[in-house]
């Protein structure tokens, strides 16, 4: 039996496929949540009268794991002389004395972060080491705010959980690396029955999660690099 489909048919079926992409689009440009709103975690950060000696005492303790074993994460991204690399989420720049040894004078060392007062006080602490290849970047919600193909190394240590848009924010790191670069992501364990409450309430998904969204964004998993005394957190390597 033959069946007429009314025209008035097309247009509804086109109708509902225009909202349900809306629809998706609209939930992108939420923040992600877990446990307490990203956002609402990040604007300390973003405080003008953020108090730099506390979070340098917080962020640069020998008990905090990830600052003790500052070299090994550094190692894993295998820097070469000359080679230009970006620090996402620098904070108070921890790990910047390591990324200079590596790169040498030749190289350069990108600072980005959210936070105008951690890169007023990275700047500090280059014009007092003369360092001239230090590079401080504000960056954005959406953005590492770099050039096209201007790093060869991107690290993210225990910030990528802080990523309001995540994809958004990928998709710049992708951008701004040069073909064949290396992402190293450090963040904390997550696993109920494991992890401390702290890590359950504060990072908002799994290892497994966040290494499916970066492939989604176009890196290549290469594997996870094993850093003696980490207890808390992992760290995944990732090729462009």
């Amino acid at each position: 039996m033959n069946r007429t489909i009314h025209p008035s048919m097309f247009r509804i079926v086109g109708l509902l496929g225009l909202l349900f992409v809306l629809a998706a689009l609209a939930l992108a440009q939420q923040p992600v949540e877990g446990g307490k709103k990203i956002a609402e975690q990040n604007k300390q950060f973003q405080d003008k009268a953020l108090d730099l000696e506390m979070w340098k005492n917080r962020f640069e303790v020998e008990s905090r794991e990830v600052y003790a074993q500052r070299d090994a994460l550094v190692g894993a991204l295998k820097l070469k002389p000359g080679q230009r690399v970006a620090d996402v989420g620098a904070g108070t720049g921890a790990f910047m004395a390591a990324m200079l040894k590596q790169v040498t004078g030749s190289g350069h060392y990108f600072a980005v972060d959210i936070s105008p007062r951690f890169l007023e006080l990275i700047r500090e602490r280059a014009e007092a080491g003369k360092h001239a290849n230090v590079t401080t970047v504000l960056g954005a919600t959406t953005s590492i705010t770099l050039p096209a193909n201007t790093v060869d190394a991107v690290f993210i240590c225990d910030t990528y959980h802080h990523f309001e848009k995540p994809e958004q924010v990928l998709a710049s790191i992708h951008k701004a690396m040069k073909k064949g670069g290396t992402l190293v992501v450090v963040d904390f364990i997550r696993e109920p029955g494991k992890s401390s409450a702290f890590s359950l309430e504060h990072i908002r998904a799994s290892q497994a999660v966040f290494r499916k969204e970066i492939e989604t964004a176009g890196f290549t998993y290469k594997e996870d690099v094993k850093v003696e005394s980490l207890k808390e957190n992992y760290v995944m390597r990732f090729v462009k």
